[in-house]
């Protein structure tokens, strides 16, 4: 319990007894004021009047505790970009940050600084734990594959992602604001700054950021891979090796890293890619099929969009570094690794190789597009919200 390893200060913040990878609570009166990873970088800052949350800061955002009346989602507060960086302004449910037992919605996810929502998540889940609240709910018009895969980062829950997300599409189209009947276990990780980014632990590294590129566990793009004969300090963990993977082989080592978070090499930027398939652009035949293989993938909503902006859109294939696909000034790029690799095995292979790799980037196009159109209306934010269900390689 998070609550167990945090040591009650005077008015004067001290450290706090240290988490398993060294992770510090700072307490004023009993309230968490700072959390700071074993080398000090500090990944939460709270400042409260009494009870009342007075601001929490975290890396690319600050939530302002005022309480406002939001056309959206009732009572909110306002969240910034953190010190002028990335992001725009949106506006967050108002919760009880002294003893939250809800789980707030964002109106407007794609308008936030990259990783600073799962920082506000962990923050939540650290001041639920610390309060003694055992369990959670989502209130919110938003519930979604994306949102679910989130939550699991800092919470526990029995639910499943289908049963979670069933009423996505109803709740988002009449601004629900009850609560789901699932419960969410405040279960935080920690975090250890390191160069370019930040990497997650609970009882071993669950994820890395560097460089904006996500590396996990999983079979995507970015993945954490054991080096072999390492060494095993933490039980059966050993040190890592954060690896570019497409189309199921891996492409480049970006970084290495100790069990315990700790940059052991790199990160450096993957190698510059040559072929002769660069810059040449894909055929109008092709485009049509991928835009029918995009409009499955993304999010219902932006289907009819997203198919449009595909077939309308060019296609070059490029060196896109650790990414598989991107937006570009007059349409898209997909990584040449993606082509030279599968185009041996077929053009259908292809085609859903490309179809998948774009859904994101697609997407975040028809949001955009949205947004331009709707600016200020409530259409924006919900389409917004339910892009972020289309998963994503790299967003942190």
């Amino acid at each position: 319990m998070i609550a167990a390893m945090i040591a009650v200060t005077s008015s004067s913040p001290r450290p706090a007894l240290p988490a398993r990878f060294g992770t510090r609570y700072e307490l004023d009166h009993g309230r968490v004021i700072r959390i700071c990873d074993a080398d000090g970088t500090v990944h939460a800052e709270l400042s409260w009047a009494g009870s009342t949350l007075h601001a929490l800061t975290v890396p690319g955002a600050v939530v302002h505790g005022e309480v406002i009346d939001d056309p959206l989602l009732g009572p909110a507060h306002r969240v910034s970009p953190a010190d002028g960086g990335p992001g725009q302004p949106t506006t967050l449910s108002a919760i009880k940050w002294d003893r939250p037992d809800r789980i707030p919605a964002i109106a407007a996810h794609g308008r936030l600084a990259p990783g600073a929502a799962p920082a506000l998540l962990n923050a939540l889940a650290v001041l639920a734990a610390h309060a003694g609240v055992t369990a959670l709910r989502y209130a919110g018009p938003y519930p979604t594959s994306a949102l679910y895969r989130a939550l699991l980062r800092s919470f526990s829950t029995t639910a499943t992602e289908h049963e979670f997300t069933a009423d996505a599409m109803d709740r988002a189209l009449r601004r629900a604001r009850d609560a789901l009947p699932f419960e969410f276990a405040p279960c935080p990780h920690e975090r250890r700054g390191v160069e370019g980014g930040w990497v997650e632990l609970r009882e071993r590294i669950t994820r890395a950021v560097l460089g904006g590129i996500v590396f996990d566990r999983g079979a995507g793009i970015g993945r954490l891979v054991p080096i072999d004969g390492a060494p095993q300090p933490a039980g059966d963990e050993r040190a890592l090796r954060c690896e570019l993977w497409f189309a199921a082989a891996p492409y480049a080592e970006v970084a290495r890293l100790s069990a315990a978070g700790q940059l052991l090499h790199g990160p450096v930027p993957p190698p510059a890619y040559r072929s002769p398939v660069l810059g040449r652009e894909f055929p109008q035949p092709l485009r049509g099929a991928l835009a029918e293989l995009v409009a499955d993938v993304v999010p219902r909503p932006l289907a009819d969009p997203a198919r449009a902006l595909v077939a309308r859109s060019p296609l070059v294939r490029a060196d896109l570094a650790g990414r598989a696909a991107a937006a570009t000034a007059d349409g898209f790029a997909v990584h040449g690794v993606l082509w030279d690799r599968l185009a041996p095995h077929g053009l259908a292979r292809v085609a859903l190789a490309l179809a998948e790799a774009r859904a994101p980037v697609i997407a975040a196009a028809a949001v955009e597009a949205a947004d331009r159109v709707g600016s200020g209306s409530s259409g924006a934010p919900m389409i917004d919200t339910l892009a972020a269900s289309s998963p994503s390689p790299v967003l942190p």
